[in-house]
């Protein structure tokens, strides 16, 4: 049976709402010769970051696939899709800020990162689990969600100001 995993919605919240605090200013405050420019760069860069914002993983009983987008493919991210029994072992490297990351290791010797900001993880994990065989106890989300959580509020909250300041 397939599954999808999306991108986690605090994930995907946090970066368009951090996009739209820092930019939504912008075509206001331009002057009346870029005003139109700047409407039309803006909603770009909306479309962007939404797209960008939407891979996902697909598990079904043979492999496991990462799907990108086609402007995630032309920004230089990739789709991969590996068999179950290609993966030898989930191996971990510490990152700069104190946590984790994971890579599918297979038995030819290529890395794949595990998607570490997909909904349903525990789900997730729980298929990854029961089709390798590997334990999965150490694995979490790359960054407690209570992060992503107050960059979406603070973003909010620099929306709500921006508005506030023009509408005053």
């Amino acid at each position: 049976m397939k599954e999808k995993f999306k991108t986690l919605f605090f994930v995907k919240s946090s970066l368009i709402s951090l996009y739209l605090a820092l930019t939504i200013p912008l075509p206001f405050i331009s002057i009346e010769k870029l005003k139109i420019l700047s409407i039309i760069i803006f909603a770009l860069g909306l479309y962007l970051i939404s797209n960008i914002t939407s891979d996902y993983v697909e598990t079904c009983s043979n492999k496991i696939s990462y799907k990108t987008s086609f402007i995630s493919k032309f920004l230089g991210k990739k789709n991969w899709e590996i068999s179950w029994k290609d993966i030898k072992l989930i191996k971990s490297l510490p990152t700069s800020q104190g946590s984790k990351v994971y890579y599918f290791n297979t038995y030819q010797g290529d890395n794949f990162l595990v998607p570490q900001r997909v909904e349903n993880f525990e789900k997730f994990l729980l298929i990854v689990s029961s089709n390798t065989g590997i334990a999965i106890n150490e694995l979490s989300y790359i960054s407690p969600l209570w992060t992503y959580k107050i960059l979406t509020l603070l973003s909010v909250v620099m929306i709500i100001g921006e508005l506030f300041a023009f509408l005053n």
